[in-house]
Formats: C-alpha cells, structure tokens, sequence
C-alpha cells in the first residue's frame, strides 16, 4: 500500500504520460452519442504510438469493444480503463528473505549504458538503509573509471558499503572477492553493478553469466535476484532489452527509470504483460527518496487519472 507522499509521486511522475494518453482518448470519445470502429480505431493509434504495443493494444480494444454501449460515459471508460491496466501489470513478486540461508542476499543489477543503474543502485542501498538493512555495493563495471566513481558517491550518500574493482579488471574476479569478504562482514544485503552493455553484444552478455555463475560458487544460490534496469524514454526499445537480458541471465525483476521524464510510461504494459515479470521499482525523479516500489493501482491512476 502506497503512502500519500507515493501516490503525489505517482501523479505528478506519471503527468506526461497521462497527458499524452488519456488527454487523446478522451477527446476520441468526449461528447460522442455512440462509439463505433471509428473512435476504436482512433483509440488504437493512440495506444500504439503510446508505447503500449500491438498485442496489448489489440487486447484492450477487442475487450473494449464488447464492452461498449451507447451510454458509455467518460467516468465509466476511465474506470473501465484503470481496472484492465492494473490486471496486465499486477504481477506478484517473489517473496525473498532479507538474508539467504548461507550469507547475505545478493542481487545482480544488469542493463544497458545510459538507463540509470548506478542511481538506482544507490537509492536502493538508502532504502534498505532506512529498512535497518546494512548493504555492500560492488563496481563490477571495470570498463569505466568514471563509473566506478559514480558509484562510489552514491554509496558515500546512501551510507552503504563500497568495494570496486581495478580498470580493466576482470569483473567476475571483483564479484568472487567482494562477495568472499562479505560473508565474514555481517552485511545484510549486496548490490553488484554491472558495466553497462548492449543487448545485442554476445561476449558481453556471456560476461554477464560469468559473473553469474562465480557468485553462485562463492554464496549458495546467488544471485538471489537479477534485477534489469530499463529506461521509460526508451519507448518500444526497452521491451526489446528486456527479452534479451531475460534469456541470457534470466532476470527476476524490473526497475523502471525515468518515468517522470517520459510521455512513454505505456511501456511497462508490455513489459509485464508479455514478459511476466514483476516490476518492483520505479523512478519517478532525481532524490534518493524517489525510487518507489511500484504499485500497480498508483500506476494506473497516474496513467489514466483518478
């Protein structure tokens, strides 16, 4: 259940989005005495265009138009509308222990450059923070000193842990001695970054399950979770990623960035939908406190609007 401050969030990061999709699909059925093929029509463009993709948006309308009646009013469509959107994204999340039964809980986070992993990485860390969680962060990303750094700060500012790998390491080397020294540290919970990579680079991808199947070796049954961080301004583009990174590392979660910034929140529709994962955070600004876990209801009130 979210908070008021949460659900202010909510609405006020979704307000792009909600402008662009249900401002088009009100003024599609606004003061019309019968809907037909052609506002069905109309209604399909937008929801194509609003990133929440083909099959979804084919889904919605055919459920929509057995739906409709001549009567249909702006508060039923709305209501009609948040109920279907919050089905499609409310997916259950797994139930994980804070700890794992041979050490702490380990979660790998994966996705493409530019997305937002280093934040999220460290927002993270201040929640578990404020959880009573203690937390290490592992630099894994040996490609970019800048990274190592940024990561470093964020650590510093959300009071975790830090340990980071020489450049040009290799990375899977940096996870099996991180991990190896926070099993004698009492941390609660470790959070390994990972450089960046392009879905469509196979050696990368291979360097991903490397490092994978090292911390596996070193703690029992980690990584614990495997979370993929995508970027809501990327629009269909993030869907794609995701059916990637799902098959070569075999991703549990998702954190979606950047939602406050985008008139593109649609496309978490097909990525829970199609994918049938949960998604667990969601970025809706810049502050340490602005990474909430994500509510299906909140998420289709600030889609549609209350």
């Amino acid at each position: 259940m979210s908070t008021e401050k949460e659900r202010q969030l909510y609405q006020q990061g979704l307000e792009k989005t909600r402008g662009s999709l249900w401002g088009r699909i009100k003024s599609v059925f606004e003061g019309k005495s019968a809907i037909g093929e052609e506002e069905l029509e109309q209604l399909e463009e937008i929801l194509i265009t609003g990133d929440v993709g083909m099959q979804y948006t084919m889904k919605l309308v055919e459920d929509l138009r057995r739906l409709i009646t001549d009567d249909l009013s702006d508060t039923q469509l709305r209501f009609y509308l948040r109920g279907w959107i919050e089905g499609v994204v409310k997916i259950k999340k797994p139930e994980l222990p804070l700890t794992s039964a041979r050490g702490p809980r380990v979660t790998l986070v994966v996705g493409v450059n530019g997305t937002g992993k280093t934040t999220t990485i460290g927002k993270l860390a201040h929640r578990f923070k404020q959880t009573g969680r203690s937390t290490l962060v592992v630099a894994a990303d040996t490609y970019r000193a800048a990274a190592v750094k940024q990561l470093q700060i964020w650590s510093e500012r959300s009071g975790a842990q830090f340990i980071g790998g020489e450049e040009g390491g290799d990375p899977a080397a940096v996870v099996h001695d991180a991990l190896k020294n926070a099993l004698t540290s009492g941390v609660n919970h470790i959070l390994i970054d990972t450089a960046g990579r392009l879905h469509t680079k196979e050696p990368l991808m291979r360097e991903l399950e490397k490092i994978r199947d090292v911390a596996g070796r070193v703690i029992e049954g980690a990584p614990h979770e495997v979370l993929l961080v995508l970027d809501a301004t990327t629009g269909q583009n993030a869907l794609i990623q995701a059916r990637e990174f799902v098959r070569a590392v075999g991703v549990t979660g998702v954190v979606i960035t950047k939602m406050d910034g985008s008139a593109r929140g649609g496309i978490l529709i097909p990525i829970a939908g199609e994918l049938r994962l949960p998604v667990l955070y969601v970025g809706l600004g810049e502050g340490l406190e602005d990474l909430l876990p994500f509510d299906a209801g909140e998420y289709a009130k600030g889609l549609i609007g209350e």
